[in-house]
């Protein structure tokens, strides 16, 4: 008889805990940063300062 009430008591108990209804979970926005390159700035002048010594050791 104590596992039938147990039983009940249970089953009451988690009926409750779906009471509520289905909730959408809402979900964040993802936060993407930018990506910056600083190579762009120094290739331009290290390939021109390559060109300037290979034009005066020939």
């Amino acid at each position: 008889m104590k596992k039938i009430a147990l039983a009940a008591a249970l089953s009451v108990a988690a009926s409750s805990a779906f009471a509520g209804g289905f909730v959408e979970p809402r979900m964040e926005p993802e936060v993407v940063k930018a990506s910056t390159s600083s190579s762009g700035g120094v290739l331009v002048p290290l390939l021109l300062l390559v060109v300037l010594a290979a034009a005066a050791a020939s």
